[in-house]
């Protein structure tokens, strides 16, 4: 694969998983009705025509339903935008305070390996992160707590399917 290696539980993926596909680098195109009023065509953008840029930081906190959910509630379970596939359940192992105080303090959703389902997450050698199915996600970008996934909420904002 050349590149960085991330250790376990880390699931490394390699370049085939971002080859063209029908929609970019997705099979299928971005769901219809995205959850927390994210806007669809910002996520097909960021989601499966783009490799390195991201929604604008703090995007997430212009999402007011998006925040209501997060203080009503002890989990969230976030979805692919494209697939619908659970890629993330935060929080576990912090509050949900902790979560948005970290979330925020970055300008995106911060994930950690414990709320990262790896059945459907990939990290490329540069640290891209992305869907095993070829949605660009975001970026890993380790601090001294280990892997700290950045996140575009475009591109998690999926409905289960």
């Amino acid at each position: 694969m050349g590149g960085k290696q991330f250790g376990p539980p880390v699931v490394m993926g390699d370049e085939s998983i971002m080859s063209k596909k029908a929609h970019g680098t997705s099979a299928v195109p971005v769901q219809d009705n995205l959850r927390w009023d994210c806007d669809k065509k910002t996520a097909s953008n960021i989601c499966n025509f783009n490799r390195h840029y991201a929604e604008h930081s703090g995007y997430f906190e212009g999402k007011s339903k998006f925040l209501a959910e997060a203080k009503a509630s002890s989990k969230i379970e976030f979805f692919d935008s494209n697939t619908g596939k659970l890629l993330y359940t935060a929080p576990i192992g912090r509050t949900m305070d902790d979560f948005l105080i970290e979330s925020k303090a970055h300008g995106w959703p911060s994930f950690r390996d414990e709320e990262t389902n790896w059945a459907n997450v990939r990290v490329l050698s540069d640290g891209e992160t992305v869907s095993a199915d070829g949605t660009h996600l975001g970026h890993n970008l380790p601090d001294r707590h280990g892997n700290r996934f950045c996140i575009n909420l475009v591109c998690v904002a999926g409905n289960k399917k």
